[in-house]
C-alpha cells in the first residue's frame, strides 16, 4: 500500500463522473441569481429613462437594497411598506434612488412582471425628485398594474 499523497489527493474520479462545467450555462435566464438578476433590472430601466431624459439622468445613482431601513417597524405598526426611495443631490453627492428588492418581489407576485414594476418603481422616485408626474417622466409608467 503506498501512502504517497494525503487523503484528499488520493480521492478520484470514477468513470469520469465528476463535475464537467457550469450547470447551466451563461446564455441561459437560469444562470444569475434572483439578485443579479433584479440588479439587471434596475439598470435596464435606468437606461430607458436615459434614452428619454438624455443627460438628465446620468447623475443619479440607482441603488438596489433588500430591504428598507425599520421594516420591521413599518410592518408592526401595519403602515405602507414602500419599494424604493428617492434622495436629492446634497453638495458632491448625487441624487440617489433606492430599490428596495424583497417587497417589489413579494408585490409582484406573478401578477406584474418584476421587470415593469421596478421600472414603475424607478420612475415614480425620479418623478418625486424632478417635482413631476410619473406619466410626465415616462409615459409607458403603470402599464402593467394589476386591476
Amino acid at each position: 500500500m503506498s501512502i504517497g499523497r494525503p487523503f484528499r489527493f488520493r480521492r478520484r474520479n470514477r468513470h469520469g463522473r465528476g463535475l464537467r462545467g457550469e450547470l447551466i450555462p451563461a446564455h441561459l435566464a437560469g444562470y444569475r441569481s434572483r439578485s443579479e438578476r433584479f440588479d439587471t433590472w434596475v439598470l435596464e430601466s435606468a437606461q430607458r429613462l436615459e434614452r428619454l431624459w438624455g443627460e438628465d439622468i446620468q447623475s443619479y445613482q440607482f441603488v438596489v437594497q433588500d430591504i428598507p431601513p425599520g421594516l420591521e417597524e413599518l410592518a408592526a405598526s401595519g403602515g405602507n411598506i414602500p419599494f424604493g426611495a428617492g434622495s436629492p443631490a446634497a453638495g458632491p453627492k448625487p441624487a440617489v434612488i433606492t430599490v428596495y428588492r424583497h417587497p417589489v418581489e413579494s408585490a409582484a407576485r406573478g401578477l406584474v412582471p418584476v421587470s415593469e414594476l421596478i421600472h414603475d418603481v424607478v420612475v415614480e422616485q425620479l418623478a418625486t425628485l424632478l417635482g413631476m408626474d410619473p406619466e410626465t417622466v415616462d409615459p409607458t409608467y403603470g402599464r402593467f398594474r394589476p386591476l
